[in-house]
Formats: structure tokens, sequence, C-alpha cells
């Protein structure tokens, strides 16, 4: 393929060009370039040779992400609507007898999300979900941090920021040719998860106190749950979107403190699903209060 070059967004031939990517890396070996590629809209880093990829349009291009984008604002607007009734009973899924001994005036009410500190491996992805928890109204913080320095800097940032949940993603994906899933060396980033994950527990022990969601493409499930993470992925190495990290925080930030989630409340809400995200118990982070100040 003559002028392939980086940014290119591609399919591969030999996958039925069931997946566009973006050409992120060139690279010569022996007699054919090797191309790295990161997916546009799933969480998935891959390589292939040259004469394996084609190009896409323009056209393609858009169609290929507005049939994914129109599959995932449908269950975005489906967690909207389940939290806005009413105003998801002060965004915390509450019981009406919380407020039983409370005066029954909404306005005087408010509440207060879950804090998301979200560490991204990918800065396109980054912006996205970030703009996706300003639309959910979750209170968050994005830092660009590439996968293989992720455990290096969680630590600090997490003492800088001092979140309610911590999402640790990027891109993954099992390498060409290894199909030992129990094998942390399969994976082209878990590893770098499951030492994030590791820090990131160092500085709170409690699975409550400090919620974390790590993985991405195809990541080594088991060993990112046995380090600590309450949300991961993936258990049937499948691919993940760019966005269930968000879908999986929105549900805990905006549940109550009062609710202890089972896996599947949460898994319910990914856009992927129980093959591509699992987890345990995990309590909400949403409080309300009373009453709010009347000088806004």
């Amino acid at each position: 393929m003559a002028g392939l070059k980086v940014g290119d967004i591609v399919s591969r031939k030999s996958y039925g060009g069931d997946i566009f990517f973006k050409v992120v890396n060139i690279k010569k070996v022996g007699n054919e370039n090797m191309v790295t590629l990161k997916g546009i809209t799933y969480r998935i880093e891959a390589d292939a040779p040259e004469s394996d990829l084609e190009v896409q349009s323009d056209k393609r291009v858009k169609e290929y992400t507005r049939s994914i984008n129109d599959m995932v604002e449908m269950k975005c607007r489906q967690r909207k609507s389940a939290y806005q009734s009413p105003i998801m009973m002060r965004r915390g899924y509450l019981k009406k007898s919380y407020y039983r001994n409370t005066p029954n005036d909404d306005s005087k009410k408010f509440t207060r999300t879950g804090k998301v500190l979200h560490i991204d491996g990918d800065e396109d992805y980054l912006q996205t979900c970030m703009n996706k928890y300003k639309e959910f109204g979750i209170d968050a913080v994005g830092e660009y941090v590439p996968e293989k320095e992720q455990p290096a800097k969680v630590y600090s940032l997490l003492e800088k920021h001092r979140p309610d949940i911590l999402v640790l993603t990027g891109h993954d994906g099992l390498l060409k040719g290894k199909d030992n899933y129990q094998n942390i060396d399969s994976y082209r980033n878990s590893k770098y998860f499951v030492e994030a994950v590791k820090e990131a527990r160092r500085y709170e022990r409690d699975y409550d106190g400090l919620v974390i969601f790590a993985g991405a493409c195809q990541s080594m499930y088991n060993d990112i749950l046995a380090q600590g993470a309450n949300f991961c992925s993936s258990p049937y190495r499948v691919l993940i979107h760019a966005l269930d990290p968000v879908m999986v925080s929105q549900k805990i930030a905006t549940t109550s403190i009062d609710n202890v989630l089972n896996p599947s409340d949460v898994i319910n809400s990914t856009i992927t699903g129980e093959k591509g995200i699992g987890g345990i118990q995990t309590r909400g982070k949403n409080r309300n209060g009373y009453p709010k100040e009347p000088y806004n």
C-alpha cells in the first residue's frame, strides 16, 4: 500500500474490515512495514502488516462511527432516563423513606455525586469521556497518562485529586500468536493495569473507600480483579467500547451510599455487557443533603 501514513483510518482485510483503526506508528520489519493500530471506537491496540490494511474513505468512516454512536447514544439515553425520575430520587436511587424525617421540600435538597479521576492512555478517548461525564453531570477530572506510565503516576494523582472513583484505561489487546489467557505476557498493556491497581490499593485499601475500574480491550480480567479492582475488563477477552469505563463510573457515582450495587446492576448499564465488563459488589458514591443554601 503506497503512501500509508500516521493518522490514516484503516481496516484489516484479514478480519473482514470489522473494526476501524487509526495508524499510530509505522516501522520497517524485514522486507515489510509493520503498523501499530489503535481502535477509533474500541479500546484495542494491534499490529498488522501494511499489506493487510485498507485505507477507509471519509464517507465510510462517518458511516462506521455513526452506526456505533447511534447504538451508544441509545444506551446513554436509557441511563439518563433511569436516573432522572425524579432527578433519580435526588441522584441516588433512594427510597422515599430516606427523607421521612426531613421536610418534604425538594427545592431545599441537594446531591453530591462521587468524584471520578479518569486516567487514560488515549488523549482522544479521554476528551470523549470527559464530554460524556459533563453530559451526565458527574464531577470528573481527566489525566492523559500512557499505559506503561500509569503504575508510576497513579499514586501521586490520587493524592492530588482525592477521588471517590478511579478509572485506569487506555488500549490493550492479546498479542498476535499468544493464546494463553493466563499468561500476563500474552497482553499488550494488562501488566500496566495490574501494577497501577496495586499502587492504587496501596493508597486506599478499602474497596468502598476508593472504587476502581481498570482495563481496556481483551485485558487480563482475573489478574486485574485480584489486585483490587472493583470492576474491570475483559472476562471473555472481547473488545470494550471507549465509553464503557464512563458507564461504570456513572452508575456508581450516582447511586446512593445507602445502596450496594450487585455486579449485574453495573454491568447492565455498560455498552459491551457481561462479556466485556465484570466486577464485585460495590457501594454507591452519591450523597444527598439538606438544606441547600438560598444564595445561588
